[in-house]
């Protein structure tokens, strides 16, 4: 299919793709799960589904277990790592869970993936209604728990199930109609809808790099392979590749099943729909208690557990749905520390304490009758103060008031509205496809490369765009006190066009001091040591440490966004942009919880491009972008209004004593 081909190994070096299992280096986890033979027995079987398909499944059951013990599954299509790395895989994943005596813990291949039977299909849509016949991964999670309770000795009859990304959807799905002796579960960062939030398409714009590279890797084969890349920077690759019409012509060649479908619905028709999560869960009156983990910098499924939490309330009359938001990447909460993020540090380990006091005791709560529930209904991260907050519901409404930012002249967010209403009243920038703004730092690593930077692009510093000629931005001044935003934020747009399609790109961004407190600390000593030293030394001290000094003047995006312009009105029938009219636009820039602290600044920058991994929009309408011809990718003049007629703004969920309205 492809030039060459090159095998992952065990997925690639910690591969955060869907959630892959999370790893320690390699001679750390050799070295530490050594010993786990002698306390755990191993078993592979094959066990059989309904329709004859058998599916390779590993369980370790403790050698020597002080009473009967429930099962803990998970279920990926990333393989199971045979042989000693299962050991590792078991170690990584379970350790908090060791010392009350353990699970009978369970891996399975899905069917059609690794050492598994059948046909895989990428996100096989549910049976609903269920019917005979009819198979999909909630039964094929039935039947793995009906073979486990009559074909494992030692169980007390009762099961849980976790799994991150992929394997998160696969925990949902086995939430449907879930087996009688499903007792708890943690959905954790499963996609909700591929076409409105997910890993394929934000809002209808097209993840490229990310849903180019997983199709080839997912559907190559049994097992997975690396697109082979003839330039390190993938950025240029994108860009001379073309209209998305080459990917087909050029390397794929109808082979790719997941890659047809991109091609060959553009639109959130019946087949994005069947596949939606959300919708099966607002119908849903849960019977099995789930705890929904997300992380604000999740770089793939941020607003898949956000959206499966929120359409689990409307029936939650049992009270068994649960919110986690933590300071993660993509899967961060179930490897390493959490101590920090990139240079971003949250002042102790999220991660270990996510592993040790909230799931692990989540599950001994409700498979062992241990403990207590370790949360009221939403523990969610706050950073900025870096302390944890646990809600009795999410968003808080206690003690919120919400308030416009709005977009003044000169560049400024304030809180008050603008009053100019002349024609003037908006800044400018020209959107070029063949120039697009860059989403992370050059060179952009194939996603899931060796050194890739992937997983901590959401809090690069955005200094790298700030002040091109193709973004605009506006911030505060410097703020007098605390400004905490806690629930659903929403960005105002008021925009025109000279083109007929168009993408709108919104980043809230924490402006941080220009000299950080802590650093300017440190340089205050420095200066006052080298006082009496020779002035060149002493400069090129000065200048050492400001090199060490990122966090001066640093831009973390706290909530983002891109919006398709053609998809304002519905995403199932887009329609043209009206050339030069001003279009008002309601971005979701989704929930967060966050305290701008006292001596920095709030801003916000807009784009129309964030090449690659969003598609270039061609900004003439076409049917179909993925048919789109070279000549149709054109140069746009984009107006952002900041008139009292247009106040484009964004709404705050702000904390009540923190509110500017108050001060």
């Amino acid at each position: 299919m492809f030039p060459r081909r090159r095998t992952i190994v065990l997925l690639a070096a910690a591969l955060l793709l869907l959630a892959p299992w999370p790893r320690f280096p390699a001679p750390t986890a050799a070295r530490q799960s050594a010993g786990l033979p002698a306390l755990f027995t191993k078993r592979d079987v094959m066990i059989p589904m309904r329709d004859g398909v058998r599916l390779h499944t590993e369980i370790y059951t403790p050698r020597h277990p002080s009473a009967p013990l429930p099962f803990l599954i998970t279920r990926t299509p990333y393989g199971l790592g045979d042989g000693p790395q299962g050991y590792s895989r078991l170690l990584d994943m379970y350790r908090a869970m060791f010392p009350d005596g353990g699970y009978l813990f369970v891996f399975q291949d899905i069917r059609g993936r690794y050492g598994s039977e059948g046909r895989f299909e990428m996100n096989r849509p549910p049976c609903e209604p269920p019917r005979s016949g009819c198979i999909d991964e909630g039964t094929d999670t039935y039947d793995t728990i009906s073979w486990l309770l009559e074909n494992v000795p030692g169980n007390n009859g009762r099961a849980g199930m976790l799994g991150i990304s992929y394997g998160g959807w696969l925990t949902a799905m086995a939430l449907l109609h879930p087996h009688p002796a499903l007792k708890a579960a943690s959905e954790q960062a499963s996609p909700a809808d591929m076409f409105l939030g997910d890993d394929f398409h934000h809002n209808g714009a097209f993840r490229l790099s990310y849903g180019f590279e997983y199709a080839a890797m997912m559907e190559t084969g049994k097992e997975n392979y690396l697109f082979p890349f003839d330039r390190y920077d993938t950025f240029a690759w994108y860009l001379r590749l073309g209209p998305l019409s080459n990917v087909d012509r050029l390397y794929l060649h109808g082979r790719v099943p997941t890659w047809e479908d991109f091609a060959h619905h553009p639109n959130y028709d019946s087949f994005w729909q069947r596949q939606a999560v959300w919708p099966y869960f607002e119908r849903l009156t849960l019977t099995v208690p789930n705890l929904n983990v997300a992380g604000w910098w999740d770089q793939e499924d941020f607003w898949g557990p956000i959206r499966i939490y929120e359409a689990s309330q409307l029936h939650d009359v049992h009270h068994d749905n649960y919110l986690v938001v933590g300071p993660w990447n993509h899967g961060g909460w179930a490897r390493g520390s959490g101590s920090h993020l990139g240079p971003i540090q949250f002042g102790s380990p999220t991660s270990e304490y996510f592993r040790r006091k909230i799931q692990a005791a989540w599950f001994a709560f409700w498979l062992k009758g241990k403990g207590r529930l370790p949360l009221s209904k939403a523990l969610t991260f706050q950073t900025g103060t870096n302390r944890w907050i646990d809600d009795s519901a999410w968003p808080p409404v206690r003690g919120i008031v919400h308030q416009k930012l709005y977009f003044r002249s000169g560049a400024r967010l304030a809180f008050a509205p603008p009053e100019g209403t002349g024609p003037g009243a908006f800044d400018t920038y020209l959107s070029d496809p063949a120039h697009p703004v860059p989403y992370r730092h050059r060179p952009v690593e194939e996603t899931y490369g060796p050194g890739s930077h992937w997983y901590t692009w959401l809090v690069e510093d955005q200094r790298f765009v700030y002040e091109r000629p193709d973004t605009v931005a506006w911030e505060t001044p410097v703020l007098p006190h605390d400004v905490t935003v806690s629930g659903d934020i929403v960005a105002h747009l008021y925009a025109a066009t000279s083109g007929s399609d168009s993408d709108w790109v919104v980043k809230l961004i924490d402006v941080f001091p220009e000299q950080y407190p802590d650093e300017l600390h440190q340089l205050q000593s420095l200066e006052a040591e080298a006082a009496s030293k020779p002035q060149s030394a002493a400069g090129q001290q000065e200048r050492a440490l400001l090199e060490r000094m990122p966090m001066s003047g640093y831009q973390l995006m706290i909530a983002d966004e891109i919006f398709r312009g053609r998809f304002r009105k519905s995403y199932g029938h887009p329609e043209p942009i009206v050339p030069n009219r001003v279009t008002r636009y309601a971005i979701d820039l989704h929930t967060n919880n966050h305290t701008f602290l006292k001596g920095h600044r709030i801003m916000v920058q807009v784009q129309s491009t964030w090449f690659p991994l969003y598609d270039r929009n061609p900004q003439k309408f076409v049917p179909n972008i993925f048919e789109a011809k070279p000549a149709d990718y054109q140069k746009a003049v984009q107006r952002i209004y900041r008139s009292r007629r247009y106040p484009s703004s964004i709404d705050l969920p702000v904390a009540a004593a923190e509110s500017p309205a108050r001060q």
